[in-house]
C-alpha cells in the first residue's frame, strides 16, 4: 500500500477546485508549467519492482535496468573471422539512471577479482573521463581505448560564446585568460562530487562590457566561472 501511494503522490497532485473540491490532475514537468516532477533516479517507475527507472539514451527509452557486458576481443584472422571467440568475462546491472561513469569502477574491480583484467579495455565514449583514464592505468595497468566524451557545456553545444577549451591556462601563475584577453581574478582550489578541482572566475565589469556575455554566460553574477580538473587531467581532455 506505501508503494502505492509513493506512485499516485508522485504522478498526481490536488489542488483547490470549485465549489470546496479538490481537483485532481497529472503531474508534469515545472518547465512546461506543471508542478514538478520527482527527479528520475527516486521517481518510481513500477509499483512490481521499486527498483526499475524510466532511462533515455538518445531516441531509446526503457523502463528497467541498465546491463553492462565485458567481453574478450581477439584480432581477426586473414578469412575475417576472429582467431579465438570472444567469451563473456563479466556481467553487470546497475540502476538505469546510473551514469556509465559510474559503473567502470566496480567492472573493473570484479574482473580484477578474477584475474581477467584486460591490458587494454575498449570502451564507448559514455565510460571514460580524464580522472578514470588516468586512476585505470595507476591502479589496475589497464589502458583505456576509447573516443574521448565531447565538450557537453552550452556554450558547445550552440558553438557560440566560449567553450572552456577556448581558455588559456597559466597553472604555474593560477590564471585564467578568456579569448578576449581578460584575465581571471580568483583562484579556488575546492571539492565537487568528492573530486579535487579549481574554480575559476573572471571579474563581473569584465564580463558585462564583453560582446560575447550573452552567449558565454547566463550567470546571475554576471560573470563567467570555470571548473578545472587537476593540471594532468584537464591538460589531457583538452
Amino acid at each position: 500500500m506505501q508503494t502505492l501511494r509513493i506512485v499516485l503522490v508522485q504522478n498526481y497532485t490536488r489542488t483547490p477546485g470549485g465549489g470546496g473540491r479538490l481537483r485532481i490532475r497529472r503531474r508534469e514537468r515545472a518547465e512546461d508549467g506543471g508542478d514538478g516532477l520527482p527527479p528520475g533516479p527516486i521517481r518510481l517507475a513500477s509499483p512490481y519492482d521499486t527498483d526499475a527507472r524510466w532511462s533515455a539514451k538518445r531516441d531509446l527509452f526503457w523502463n528497467g535496468f541498465k546491463p553492462h557486458v565485458s567481453e574478450t576481443c581477439h584480432p581477426q584472422a586473414d578469412g575475417g573471422r576472429p582467431a579465438q571467440p570472444n567469451v563473456i568475462t563479466n556481467v553487470a546491472t546497475t540502476a538505469s539512471t546510473l551514469p556509465d561513469t559510474k559503473a567502470l569502477e566496480p567492472i573493473h574491480q570484479a574482473l580484477d577479482r578474477r584475474r581477467l583484467l584486460p591490458a587494454r579495455h575498449y570502451l564507448d565514449s559514455g565510460y571514460p573521463s580524464a580522472d578514470l583514464i588516468v586512476s585505470s592505468a595507476q591502479a589496475y595497468a589497464v589502458a583505456l581505448i576509447t573516443p574521448a566524451l565531447l565538450d557537453t557545456s552550452r556554450q558547445a553545444k550552440a558553438q557560440e560564446g566560449s567553450a572552456a577549451h577556448d581558455f588559456t591556462i597559466d597553472w604555474d601563475n593560477q590564471q585564467v585568460v578568456c579569448p578576449a584577453g581578460k584575465t581571471s581574478t580568483t583562484w579556488n582550489d575546492v571539492v565537487q562530487e568528492s573530486m579535487a578541482k579549481t574554480v575559476v572566475s573572471f571579474a563581473a565589469l569584465d564580463c558585462i562590457s564583453c560582446p560575447s556575455k550573452d552567449h558565454s554566460t547566463s550567470a546571475r553574477s554576471n560573470r563567467r566561472r570555470l571548473s578545472l580538473q587537476p593540471r594532468e587531467l584537464t591538460t589531457m581532455s583538452w
